[in-house]
């Protein structure tokens, strides 16, 4: 078992630079530290021929484990239920090609795509290395191939054995013109903010999966805590965000629950003047939750228990 701890760590890290050497050290000592669950990982893993084809593909999955990820104050237990629930998720309802594809990273599919001619605007589940921090997949949406904003987030159950999504963190556009882009977005969706956008596309990915609840980091989950600036005011409120979309705590303060559907004004409580705003709105979100329970009907086999 030590010869394939140390494969893993090869596999995962470019032992010719320094900083990436280092790494590889701290890996196999904290793998040491947690051999036992680590070898129950693994095995787990070698129980059948496409997890292990999976970890083949994203060695990552362990070092996750012994990393404190996803949530503050995950245990390496909570951290190794988390991994193996979420490949066991995928692999329940996708079908063999896409489960082992989104578990390895570096696979986009496209879930959402913008009916607006000459728009290259799209919204694809992927997944990159940077942000294996946060979650095990992303919901990112995209324009001309940038990233604008996505939700990173994993599959796990809740205390009650529910599935659920569980959104790891949410991050926005970094590029010098992001102001204009969101600007032009926003119009583009009919003043609807982007960032509720990506939360929207992110309850449909939900439903289309057929999860009964949604779950989010709030300030006091978040991994990092590096959304708190040094006067230890916050460079980034989750849990304003969250409550603004009808959130609340859960017992465990480090977690909202988010809503399945986002609610919806009634032509009735909206002002006259804004009704034809609002009729296009409304058009535009029915058109992003036909195409992703659609797109993702096409890959998926199993969609109930």
């Amino acid at each position: 078992m030590l010869f394939k701890i140390y494969g893993l760590g090869r596999s995962i890290y470019r032992l010719h630079n320094w900083r990436e050497a280092h790494r590889f050290v701290v890996f196999i000592g904290r793998a040491l530290i947690n051999y036992s669950a680590v070898k129950r990982m693994y095995n787990w893993f070698g129980e059948e021929e496409q997890r292990r084809q999976i970890l083949e593909g994203n060695a990552f999955l362990i070092e996750q484990a012994t990393r404190a990820f996803f949530y503050k104050g995950s245990t390496f237990s909570e951290r190794e239920n988390l991994i193996c629930r979420h490949i066991g998720f995928l692999q329940k309802r996708l079908n063999l090609e896409w489960a082992y594809r989104l578990a390895i990273h570096y696979a986009r599919y496209t879930i959402w795509q913008s009916q607006d001619e000459g728009l290259n605007w799209q919204t694809q589940l992927t997944m990159e290395p940077g942000q294996r921090k946060e979650g095990l997949l992303s919901v990112m949406m995209l324009l001309d191939n940038r990233p604008l904003y996505q939700i990173i987030f994993w599959f796990n159950e809740n205390q009650k054995k529910e599935e659920s999504l569980w959104i790891g963190a949410m991050q926005g556009p970094n590029m010098e013109d992001a102001k204009e882009i969101i600007k032009e977005i926003t119009k583009r969706s009919y003043r609807y903010r982007t960032k509720n956008l990506i939360l929207y596309m992110t309850m449909a990915v939900a439903r289309a999966f057929n999860v009964k609840h949604i779950y989010a980091v709030s300030n006091n989950g978040y991994y990092a805590m590096n959304h708190v600036r040094r006067d230890r005011k916050l460079k980034t409120d989750f849990g304003a965000f969250w409550e603004e979309v009808g959130g609340g705590l859960t017992d465990d303060e480090r977690f909202y629950e988010i809503p399945l559907v986002e609610p919806r004004k009634s032509m009735e409580e909206v002002p006259t003047r804004k009704r034809a705003v609002y009729r296009k709105r409304f058009a535009f979100q029915d058109d992003v939750d036909a195409q992703i329970a659609e797109n993702l009907r096409k890959i998926m086999t199993v969609k109930e228990d």
